[in-house]
C-alpha cells in the first residue's frame, strides 16, 4: 500500500497546509483529518486538546501514514512534543517552520503573533521565537473571531473587513513590521488581514514553511516518493461535509481538486459532542 502523509487540523484552516504540501509535494499522497465538529480547539483545555489530537493521530496511523503533520497550532503547542517522543514516524508542527520565517523577514527584530487563546496562552510562539534570536520582541494577540468565521465560510466582504479591524486594533499602534498568523484558518483571512496592517507589515503563513520542511524531513528520512504516479489524495472531516466541500473548493481549485475525495470521518466521541 501507499504510504501517504498525515496532516490533522481542528477543522478547515489545515487546508491551507495541505495545500502547499500538494504543491511543493506534487508526487506526495495526502490524507487530511479536519476535526471540524469541535472546532475550535483554542477556548478548550490541554487536557482536551490532547485527547481530541490523539483521537485524529489514531485514526491516521490506522492508515499506515509514513509521516505526520500537525496543522493546528493550538495542537502543535500542546501535544507536539508528546507526538514526537512517542511516535516512530516523524512528526512536525506548524510553531518553528513559522517562527523561522519571520525571523528571516523582520528588519526591526519587532514580531506580532496572532492565534488562539490556547496557542497565545501557550506562548508557543514567544518561546520559539525567543529561542532563535534572544533579542525579538514579541507582541502576542489572541483573535478568537476569526476561526468561526472561516468555519463558517466567511473569507472576504463587509463583515470580514470589520471583525478583522476591531480583533486588531491593539496591534495598529505598535512598531511591528512582521506578523506571524499563528493559526492554519487564518491564511484564509490573509489579505483581508494585509488590508488592515498594511503595506508596511509582512504577514507570514506557516503554511508555505511547514510544506518546505517537510520536504526536507522526507528526504532526511529517506521517504521521499519517487515515480510518477499522480496520488489521489484523502480528505475527511467530522462536522458538516457541505461546508468542508466548499471551503475546499475556495483553496485548491483545479486541477488540484480532481486529486482530491472528500469524506465525514467517524471519531469515538466526536459526533456526540
Amino acid at each position: 500500500m501507499e504510504q501517504a502523509i498525515g496532516v490533522i487540523d481542528s477543522g478547515v484552516g489545515g487546508l491551507t497546509v495541505a495545500y502547499e504540501l500538494m504543491r511543493q509535494l506534487p508526487k506526495e499522497k495526502l490524507i487530511y483529518l479536519g476535526d471540524t465538529a469541535r472546532c475550535p480547539y483554542g477556548p478548550r483545555s490541554e487536557e482536551e486538546v490532547k485527547k481530541f489530537t490523539w483521537e485524529l493521530v489514531d485514526f491516521l496511523l490506522e492508515k499506515n501514514i509514513k509521516m505526520l503533520v500537525v496543522a493546528c497550532n493550538t495542537a502543535t503547542a500542546f501535544t507536539l512534543q508528546e507526538l514526537q517522543e512517542k511516535l516512530d514516524i516523524p512528526v512536525i508542527g506548524v510553531i518553528q517552520p513559522g517562527a523561522r520565517a519571520a525571523i528571516k523577514f523582520t528588519r526591526n527584530n519587532n514580531i506580532g503573533v496572532i492565534g488562539t487563546e490556547g496557542t497565545i496562552r501557550s506562548e508557543a510562539y514567544t518561546k520559539a521565537l525567543e529561542s532563535i534570536h534572544s533579542s525579538i520582541k514579541v507582541n502576542a494577540l489572541a483573535c478568537p473571531l476569526f476561526v468561526p468565521m472561516v468555519e463558517q465560510g466567511i473569507l472576504t466582504g463587509k463583515k470580514a473587513q470589520e471583525v478583522v479591524e476591531s480583533s486588531l486594533s491593539p496591534l495598529m499602534e505598535g512598531e511591528m513590521d512582521t506578523l506571524i498568523l499563528g493559526c492554519t484558518h487564518y491564511p484564509l483571512l490573509k489579505q483581508t488581514i494585509q488590508n488592515v496592517m498594511g503595506e508596511q507589515v509582512t504577514v507570514i503563513s506557516s503554511s508555505e514553511e511547514t510544506a518546505r520542511e517537510t520536504s526536507t524531513i522526507l528526504d532526511v528520512h529517506n521517504i521521499i516518493k519517487t515515480g510518477d504516479v499522480i496520488p489521489v489524495h484523502e480528505f475527511y472531516t467530522t462536522g458538516e461535509l457541505e461546508i468542508f466541500i466548499e471551503i475546499a473548493k475556495s483553496i485548491f481549485k483545479d486541477p488540484y481538486l480532481q486529486m482530491v475525495t472528500i469524506k465525514k470521518a467517524q471519531l469515538g466521541q466526536t459526533q456526540k459532542t
